[in-house]
């Protein structure tokens, strides 16, 4: 991953104009932006280029409006919440395409911002469409992209403009990159994955790319019923997908021919009700009653992963080690998650997180801010995980 084009490859952009993709997919209540973190995001990238001499035309998608415009779903508010953060002006065209679009940049200040309208209410845009794609591009000199969290998608702004024009990663980009790179790309070894959540099957392919590429691998959450049940141990009522015991039992063959080691529940947290402050007791993992359902991971299995922590140098986390969202069944995930925290604050762990419920996870634990690094990026983050090409990463490699 690191041989991608940064924009610090991009030399003089004085009078140039740069089309910027960004991820200002962000939470709306009537009207008004609830959450304005991804429009912060993109400040380093934006004033980087500004300062370089470059125009800014920013590209971004908003909802699922399927290639057809509709007004809830327009980035018009979108562009005063990012005024607002930038702390300048910011133009709004409603389209991103045409004469008018051009004209419209042309008559912007240097260093001059614009955010153009919703990519997606043009079909040919999740499509790939090349001759959208022409027209953009029609539009600027360079293309910037500082979504990864739409890396894993072919559509004309995240990935075709970049084979049209010379294309650059973002600020933001760049630091996801790079973390990644260290992560599971030429990490420091040993290497250990928490891979937690619910189901199995959601988290195949991740699976198989992990126990070949790290040295450990510890199973938390839903996911390590599934193991232990192929395993022959009775799990109760626990959230558990038998049928895919064999599936588990595969994973768990393909680990041990790649010398990864896999760490699963020596104790758990069990109740009779998915409720939080439900009656529970931990106990060994060969002792769940019928009529109990498994939680969390118990203390013993905790201190096990933060054994494991201290003898790596690197963390790549992804999901809960169980129900954090109900109290007490948090636990676990609180302690491995601070514990990590800590000895990557120290300079001990390389600690990189991110996908599904991780983020809301290691916020609860108030750990986020202790780690290497956290992404944002959901679907992009897991693919990379799973050992994917991503098309918007695969177009700005050098």
């Amino acid at each position: 991953m690191s041989s991608f084009k940064r924009l610090a490859d991009a030399g003089d952009l004085t009078g140039k104009t740069a089309l910027v993709r960004v991820d200002f997919n962000v939470p709306m209540e009537n009207g008004l932006v609830t959450d304005d973190t991804r429009l912060r995001a993109a400040i380093d990238t934006v004033q980087t280029l500004r300062t370089q001499g470059a125009k800014v035309a920013l590209l971004a998608h908003f909802g699922r409006p399927k290639g057809e415009r509709v007004a809830d779903m327009s980035l018009a508010p979108i562009a005063g919440a990012f005024a607002k953060v930038l702390g300048s002006n910011v133009s709004f065209i409603a389209d991103c395409k045409g004469e008018h679009v051009k004209q419209a940049i042309a008559d912007l200040d240097p260093a001059g911002v614009i955010l153009l309208e919703n990519t997606r209410f043009y079909a040919g845009e999740e499509k790939g469409d090349p001759e959208l794609a022409k027209e953009i591009a029609a539009l600027g000199d360079i293309y910037v992209n500082d979504a990864f969290s739409a890396a894993h998608r072919k559509h004309v702004s995240t990935a075709v403009l970049a084979t049209l024009l010379p294309g650059y990663a973002g600020v933001n980009m760049e630091a996801e990159l790079d973390a990644l790179d260290k992560a599971l790309g030429t990490p420091e070894r040993p290497v250990l994955a928490v891979v937690g959540g619910a189901k199995v099957s959601s988290k195949i392919d991740l699976l198989k790319n992990l126990v070949t590429q790290v040295d450990s691998l510890a199973i938390g959450g839903g996911m390590a019923n599934t193991f232990l049940a192929a395993q022959g141990i009775s799990v109760g009522k626990s959230l558990c997908e038998h049928d895919l015991a064999e599936t588990a039992r595969e994973i768990m063959q393909v680990a041990e021919e790649n010398n990864c080691n896999i760490l699963l529940p020596v104790d758990v947290v069990v109740a009779k009700d998915f409720k939080a402050h439900a009656e529970n007791r931990t106990c060994a993992t060969d002792q769940v009653a019928d009529d109990e359902m498994i939680l969390d991971a118990g203390v013993k299995t905790v201190a096990q992963l933060v054994a494991a922590m201290g003898n790596s140098k690197t963390l790549v986390w992804n999901g809960p080690l169980g129900a954090f969202e109900l109290t007490p069944f948090d636990k676990a995930t609180v302690a491995a998650a601070q514990a990590a925290g800590i000895r990557a604050s120290d300079g001990k762990l390389i600690a990189v997180a991110g996908g599904g419920d991780t983020v809301a996870a290691l916020n609860h634990a108030e750990a986020a801010d202790e780690f290497t690094f956290v992404s944002t990026a959901g679907g992009a983050f897991l693919e990379w995980m799973e050992g994917k090409p991503l098309p918007g990463v695969e177009a700005l490699k050098a």
